[in-house]
């Protein structure tokens, strides 16, 4: 993949972070004004009157990523409850679905490609994709693992049980 995706780098690596994928691709206005949006949200991010040190942003022009460093102030359900309305809020403005948790995400040819589950093994058949594609693995929870796991090929993911990969070797 070319764009090398630039998290924020002070946060600590057991920061809690939630994924939300987008059903179409966001324009660049649409980017511009979303990074806005999450930028004033993660400012203002409180648990318990208590700052919470927050970043958002889109990336790969498909997702979007909230992160939460919790070693100073650990994120409460109402904090997470604000967060979730923050991207039902751009659901609403840009008329998209961040929640269909059955639309995978890809990248083919340097873009995010969205495949409902039921048509993995049919895009696997015919080679529009395959065990070395990179696969968006939106299950992390960490920027741990946001760094180390979210980017796989499809072959290293919880997916390749599922597919039965390479079970013919």
């Amino acid at each position: 993949m070319n764009k090398q995706i630039n998290f924020p780098g002070d946060f600590s690596p057991s920061s809690r972070v939630w994924i939300y994928q987008s059903n179409r691709p966001f324009n660049e206005q649409e980017i511009l004004e979303i990074n806005e949006q999450l930028h004033q949200f993660t400012a203002q991010w409180n648990a318990h009157g208590a700052p919470v040190k927050g970043w958002g942003g889109v990336v790969l022009n498909h997702v979007i990523v909230l992160i939460a460093d919790e070693t100073q102030t650990t994120v409460s359900g109402c904090s997470t409850d604000s967060s979730v309305r923050i991207i039902k809020s751009i659901e609403r403005q840009y008329e998209v679905n961040m929640f269909d948790r059955l639309l995978l995400g890809f990248v083919v040819k340097d873009k995010v490609q969205l495949l409902p589950m039921a048509q993995v093994p049919y895009a696997l058949e015919k080679g529009y994709i395959d065990e070395n594609t990179l696969y968006l693995n939106n299950t992390v929870q960490t920027k741990a693992e946001l760094d180390a796991k979210w980017l796989v090929p499809l072959r290293d993911s919880w997916l390749a049980a599922k597919l039965k990969l390479g079970a013919q070797t």
